[in-house]
């Protein structure tokens, strides 16, 4: 048995209990599934990528991955209907359980000035869902082999039925939130860069503008 599974079984349920104030144990929430997708994008550009997407996607997952296809045309990008745009696996039982603790023990810590991963990404039904912009961080993956940097969506599918349940779980299961402290000044630099972006792109219209009026006066 994965020995973090075998923790929830034996204490994290009991914790649990009493933390989320609930009776019977069988409404503790608990991880159900989880889903891996990768290559969004890239494969409208180059579809013979879809080849190594699934070879890193089954090195990473220990499972054999499917071909993620669209289900309406965005001529925008020239995307058709039942067009191959990915792949994916889902992750059910020990090979879940044994993908999660890879995940919060291993993965997430290589991540590149790791602070912790965001509170604010649940759905809103207690189910999480994480990007990870570099596949090579896993063990699995050796990056002198890789064709290219490619980033993953991890969802965490839970039982739980508020967000507050699924953050309660995750915590107790290992998942490192960035504090509170870190979060507010992580959003306040998120929000000064986008101030600064909105700034160069109204000085670049501006330049713009500009340019065009010097053209027009040298006609005159």
């Amino acid at each position: 048995m994965n020995n973090l599974k075998d923790k929830y079984n034996k204490n994290l349920v009991e914790e649990l209990k009493t933390e989320l104030k609930v009776e019977n144990a069988m409404a503790v929430p608990a991880l159900m599934k989880i889903v891996i997708n990768i290559g969004m994008g890239e494969a409208v550009k180059n579809p013979q990528a879809l080849e190594k997407m699934a070879d890193d996607l089954a090195l990473i997952s220990g499972q054999k991955p499917k071909i993620t296809k669209t289900d309406k045309a965005i001529s925008n990008f020239g995307i058709r209907e039942g067009m191959a745009v990915g792949m994916m696996v889902t992750l059910r039982r020990a090979r879940m359980w044994d993908f999660f603790e890879k995940l919060v023990s291993i993965v997430l810590p290589r991540l590149k000035d790791f602070r912790g991963v965001s509170r604010k990404a649940f759905d809103g039904f207690g189910n999480y869902s994480l990007g990870i912009v570099d596949h090579t961080v896993f063990p699995e993956i050796d990056p002198n082999q890789v064709d290219r940097i490619r980033s993953l969506q991890v969802i965490i599918v839970t039982s739980a039925r508020t967000d507050n349940e699924g953050l309660a779980l995750l915590q107790k299961l290992g998942m490192p939130f960035a504090k509170e402290q870190e979060m507010k000044a992580l959003e306040r630099m998120e929000a000064s860069l986008k101030e600064e972006k909105k700034e160069a792109l109204k000085m670049k219209e501006m330049r713009k503008a500009e340019g065009k009026q010097d053209a027009e006066d040298e006609k005159i």
